[in-house]
């Protein structure tokens, strides 16, 4: 009588966790364990264990061993990576994992921006060499994630900054997919801390390069998120400037009309590796795309902490 009740109780809640239209399957490989096939998934293997063992008692082995070939239900969990790094790829608006089958190398290390939401747009203008500020975002992203940050990623593969530039009347509908994406976004998560960055890089990253971070002049938001990263990157500085000295707010008509119609506060780093003379309004630094990843977060988790303090 008791089996049967177990068996009943477990089929409940099997069903129930089922009906989550978020619970999916993978497939055990070689070499997969409870624990790695959750890892695999961008899930906290210790926080999901029990879930998963809930949901796929009758295809564990031995208790904890898996079967090789087949399907196994993964629990869905709002906090997993898979689920705090999306990226959304206009003009369409699909939205997919941003680290989709490489979350192993990922691991929470705090909760010091839990509550905080990121947007990341990363463009390349001119002869820039596609690669760097590519691999500044990703090296960012996983940096912001693995503090608890919820980060997404909009790329819109259609067009460029550039294209806008020269895009006349077509501009405000351009640069409207970014608008109406992030704004759709920002109202899902109304209350949080949000912001965006945009990373914008000029010419071939070479040795040296000059970092610009601009805000919008009526955004006391954007302009504290600029400070904060100007700070943190006049620190690796090779030139010696104020903070004050390079301040920059925003010019461009296409930028203006993306800054003054989207929601969360922006800011915008211009990444330029053309210049041979040193810009007034630029921090010089030496190239290093894992350094600037990490300078960048840094600025972005000091001005999170002191909007936190503000609040107390």
């Amino acid at each position: 009588m008791k089996s049967k009740l177990a068996i009943f109780l477990w089929g409940a809640l099997v069903c129930s966790s089922l009906a989550q239209e978020k619970v999916y399957q993978v497939v055990a490989e070689p070499g997969d364990g409870i624990y790695s096939i959750l890892r695999k998934q961008g899930l906290d293997p210790v926080e999901n264990y029990q879930a998963f063992v809930t949901l796929n008692a009758k295809n564990i082995k031995d208790g904890s061993f898996l079967h090789v070939g087949r399907s196994y239900y993964i629990p869905f969990a709002a906090d997993s990576f898979k689920n705090m790094g999306i990226r959304i790829v206009l003009p369409m608006g699909e939205e997919e994992p941003i680290f989709e089958g490489d979350f192993e190398k990922l691991s929470r290390k705090s909760n010091t921006l839990k509550n905080a939401i990121y947007y990341l747009i990363t463009e390349n203008r001119g002869n820039a060499t596609n690669g760097f500020a590519k691999e500044v975002e990703s090296n960012l992203t996983l940096m912001l994630l693995e503090h608890g940050a919820q980060v997404y990623v909009v790329d819109d593969k259609s067009l460029s900054f550039q294209d806008l530039s020269e895009a006349g009347d077509l501009e405000r509908d351009l640069m409207g997919r970014y608008v109406e994406a992030i704004n759709k976004k920002y109202l899902k998560h109304a209350g949080k801390y949000q912001r965006l960055l945009i990373i914008r890089s000029n010419g071939a990253i070479d040795r040296k390069m000059d970092i610009s971070v601009y805000h919008h002049k009526k955004s006391e938001e954007g302009q504290r998120l600029s400070q904060n990263l100007r700070e943190a990157f006049q620190k690796h500085s090779v030139r010696s400037q104020s903070v004050e000295d390079v301040e920059a707010v925003f010019q461009e008509s296409n930028m203006l009309y993306l800054v003054k119609n989207v929601l969360p506060a922006v800011s915008l780093m211009d990444l330029d590796g053309t210049s041979r003379e040193s810009k007034a309004k630029s921090i010089e630094v030496l190239t290093n795309k894992d350094a600037l990843a990490k300078w960048l977060a840094n600025g972005i988790s000091k001005d999170y902490a002191d909007l936190e303090i503000e609040e107390e």
